[in-house]
């Protein structure tokens, strides 16, 4: 192909894959106001019968209907979707809204997250870094959300945070820092040391920066500083683009000591004073632990020190166990704060 025809073949292409783009965001609008319609008229409907059992039955019947007429896709399941649709978002300006940020396939799933807190934060946080439905529903199964500082907080603060991020895009450390951490996919089962476990990581890196989240940046491994002729060596360094800040994760066996405190604020304080450049938000220590004393983090104050210490789990237990500590952890951490 000549060079004439060969910038021939590329624009046209551009002007195809943007047609393509515009045409599918445009039948993925009208795909979602029309689901949301049909919600609304669902939902008429079975308001104004006032028997439930009833209004069941008839959806089933036009169902069958429908899917002779329009396909199998409008089975009495698809029905039921745009009902909880509706129901979950009956304000049509809100719809409006969400039509052009997220697929139906989006949209449907978050609409079956029960808790309001919660289902506000997978739709804020999915619009702010496009995640995919399969992205989504990974992060649901895996409860991100329980997982975050700012499910820990009172919900009139969760509440206030999920609206800064929705209107301005602020994140916040609490949207970011999670506790605990996923690491079964390092294959690290039996006794290992704190090399081991970096070496592990750095092995996986991929699968970690997944774990940590977006716009997690890599920057160093043991990077040595040097403090009146003393070296220290810092085990993982990480940027994060959006919190604007140098990240420090310290690596650590077995349960969280007070002693690591001192360790990691020497760290930041470093950091602070040698590395931050103009622009930056202040550095961010991560302790990573294999166990923790919620008291002992709670007398620390480790939070006025930038600091964060999260457990990391390399064999999964059953998520039923996962689920029930994190209620618990939920509930702990509310309590104090009343």
């Amino acid at each position: 192909m000549e060079k004439i025809e060969k910038q021939l073949f590329q624009d046209i292409s551009q002007i195809i894959e943007e047609s393509q783009n515009t045409i599918a965001i445009s039948i993925n609008a009208e795909m979602t106001t029309r689901n949301w319609q049909v919600g609304k008229a669902i939902n008429n409907f079975v308001l104004q019968s006032q028997r439930a059992e009833y209004g069941k039955q008839v959806v089933i019947n036009i169902a069958k209907e429908l899917s002779l007429k329009f396909g199998k896709t409008w089975n009495d399941k698809m029905l039921w979707h745009c009902h909880k649709f509706f129901n979950i978002f009956p304000d049509e300006q809100i719809v409006a809204a969400l039509r052009r940020e997220l697929s139906w396939t989006h949209i449907k799933t978050i609409s079956y997250i029960e808790e309001s807190l919660k289902r506000d934060f997978y739709l804020e946080m999915c619009k702010l870094e496009h995640w995919s439905t399969r992205t989504l529903q990974e992060r649901i199964k895996s409860m991100l959300y329980e997982r975050t500082a700012l499910s820990k907080k009172p919900d009139e603060l969760i509440k206030k945070e999920l609206q800064s991020l929705k209107n301005e895009q602020k994140i916040t450390p609490d949207l970011i820092f999670k506790d605990p951490y996923f690491l079964d996919f390092l294959g690290l089962k039996d006794t290992y040391s704190e090399k081991d476990l970096e070496n592990a990581i750095l092995a996986e890196l991929q699968s970690f920066l997944i774990e940590l989240g977006n716009d997690f940046a890599f920057l160093a491994r043991q990077k040595r500083i040097t403090i009146d002729h003393t070296d220290y060596y810092i085990d993982l360094l990480f940027y994060h683009r959006r919190l604007k800040c140098l990240v420090v994760i310290d690596l650590k066996l077995g349960d969280f000591e007070a002693s690591y405190k001192g360790q990691m604020e020497l760290y930041l304080r470093y950091l602070e004073k040698y590395e931050k450049v103009e622009g930056e938000n202040l550095p961010i220590g991560l302790i990573l632990c294999s166990g923790k004393s919620e008291e002992h983090i709670e007398l620390l104050d480790l939070e006025k020190s930038n600091i964060r210490v999260a457990e990391y789990l390399t064999i999964l237990p059953s998520m039923e166990l996962i689920k029930e500590k994190l209620h618990k952890a939920i509930l702990y951490a509310k309590a104090r704060t009343q």
